[in-house]
């Protein structure tokens, strides 16, 4: 009985083995099968080049530890109708997974539905699309203008002239940061706007539009901007011979060197604020689709944290972004099952992680 129980046992052993070998094989099998694009409006500026190149390093990565078998990136010429017409081609070509950076909230969900239809995880990011079978990555626009506010409010304890410099006319994004940023200012009645001038995200606009306004302003405390425009703010301030004031600043490249230069030269240094929408956000999309199409389960509203640069990470950020580019962190598969169980849980998000150091 000893013998035949053994005999059982090793019997059972190599059954379990040859079992574990074939799933294993059609694991191997699955995630080579599986296959991720990236449809992207836009590609002519900086951060959406950025954008792709983030992404191709997740792809990458992920190919490399067999999790995918393929990527491919297609760009439309910022055109919802071009936009629609490749997903339809990727539909066409079989693509289990679609991340999009869409030129519509609304324009793309014919060709999102049909995605959908066909079994193909589809997964927006950066622009939140309202097709309700999708994924949407998304940034709290409201929060990203509060957060900004505040800090002047703290720091002018909650007294002084404020210069507001807005974003693109018209857009979603602009409109909400700007109602952030006012659900704020509501609180501080001695917190005054004393301007307004809209920016469009652009240095040379802003620092066009900033010079027209301020021969009519007295004294100016401090300047409330979005992002991408602070140097041309600081630029128009100091070619009118003004002080410059407290001015709140993005994550591109230009704007991180200003800030550590008025650091040096300001008495006890010049402490300001840079958060910002990244273009690594690219990279987190990809890691949510992956996940969808390996079973976990993924919300489908992720929302994602701002990138807040801390003044004693200043360094680190000026060595991780080129001139001409924008500071963003590169989120893994490890980080994304953290933001996805925070979503989930409804807990903190994590923080972005900071650049790796150059050895």
């Amino acid at each position: 009985m000893i013998k035949t129980s053994k005999t059982l046992t090793t019997l059972g052993l190599c059954i379990s083995l040859v079992c574990a070998a074939a799933s294993a094989t059609a694991a191997d099998k699955s995630a080579a099968e599986a296959s991720i694009a990236l449809s992207n409006s836009f590609a002519g500026n900086t951060w959406r080049q950025q954008m792709i190149s983030v992404w191709n390093q997740a792809a990458k990565e992920a190919i490399d530890q067999n999790l995918i078998g393929k990527t491919k990136v297609v760009n439309a010429d910022n055109s919802a109708p071009q936009q629609a017409s490749q997903l339809e081609n990727l539909i066409l070509e079989g693509w289990k997974a679609i991340a999009i950076d869409a030129a519509s909230p609304t324009a793309l969900n014919g060709a999102i539905q049909e995605a959908c239809d066909q079994g193909i995880v589809v997964v927006a990011f950066d622009a939140k699309v309202t097709a309700p079978c999708a994924y949407n990555v998304v940034y709290d626009y409201q929060n990203v203008g509060r957060l900004p506010a505040q800090f002047l409010a703290d720091k002018l304890n909650g007294k002084g002239n404020v210069l507001v410099v807005r974003g693109l006319a018209g857009t979603s994004i602009d409109a909400d940061e700007y109602e952030g940023a006012k659900s704020v200012f509501a609180k501080y009645p001695d917190l005054k706007i004393v301007g307004m001038v809209n920016g469009n995200w652009t240095e040379s606009v802003a620092q066009k539009e900033v010079s027209g306004i301020l021969p009519a302003l007295g004294k100016v405390d401090a300047v409330l901007a979005q992002g991408g425009d602070s140097y041309g703010i600081y630029q128009a301030f100091k070619a009118a011979g003004r002080d410059i004031p407290l001015i709140t600043l993005g994550g591109r490249s230009e704007e991180l060197a200003l800030w550590k230069k008025l650091n040096s030269e300001t008495r006890g240094g010049y402490d300001t604020v840079s958060s910002s929408t990244v273009p690594g956000v690219s990279s987190v999309a990809f890691w949510v689709a992956q996940q969808v199409l390996a079973g976990n389960k993924v919300p489908k509203v992720i929302h994602m944290p701002l990138l807040k640069i801390k003044v004693g990470d200043l360094d680190q950020w000026i060595a991780a972004t080129p001139e001409g580019s924008v500071a963003t962190s590169v989120y893994s598969r490890e980080w994304t099952h953290q933001l996805i169980q925070a979503n989930l849980n409804n807990t903190p998000l994590p923080d972005s992680p900071l650049p790796a150091e150059k050895k």
